[in-house]
């Protein structure tokens, strides 16, 4: 739908698509930001992500984890060592702090805007993937400005 004067228009079916595709297309890449994450987490406190506690941290099989460590291999975000774990390449350690990064200043909007602690812990959790760069620009404004 197409805002106009504060008021919605009919849909814009082209538009609508293109929407429909970024969100598909974003929902790919919080898959990749969300392994990156928990990956630098393991590697924080345990020196190693193995597979099985990728898994196990991430609520999915051991099978589930291994295909997206293949996808973060193949994409340049992450390696393997033979009997050891999986270990962030220069770009995925990038990629990691750069998603914390969005995490947290979406949560702390949400604070700022009454949403309870635990509420806007499990909402950010997902939207940081979501907001565009300008949008969380704005978010970073809004902050500073209180």
């Amino acid at each position: 739908m197409r805002v106009t004067d504060q008021s919605i228009s009919e849909p814009d079916l082209p538009c609508d698509a293109e929407r429909f595709n970024q969100a598909r297309a974003a929902q790919s890449v919080a898959v990749l930001e969300d392994y990156a994450e928990m990956i630098d987490d393991l590697i924080a406190e345990m020196g190693e992500a193995r597979i099985t506690d990728i898994a196990s941290r991430m609520g999915v099989t051991n099978p589930t984890a291994t295909k997206a460590v293949a996808r973060m291999k193949r994409e340049g975000l992450a390696v393997s060592r033979p009997y050891r774990g999986v270990f962030l390449t220069p770009e995925g350690v990038t990629l990691a702090a750069r998603v914390r990064a969005r995490h947290q200043v979406v949560l702390e909007l949400l604070i700022a805007l009454g949403v309870p602690a635990e509420t806007a812990r499990l909402d950010a959790e997902g939207m940081e993937h979501h907001v565009s760069d300008v949008t969380l620009k704005a978010f970073e404004a809004f902050l500073a400005a209180r």
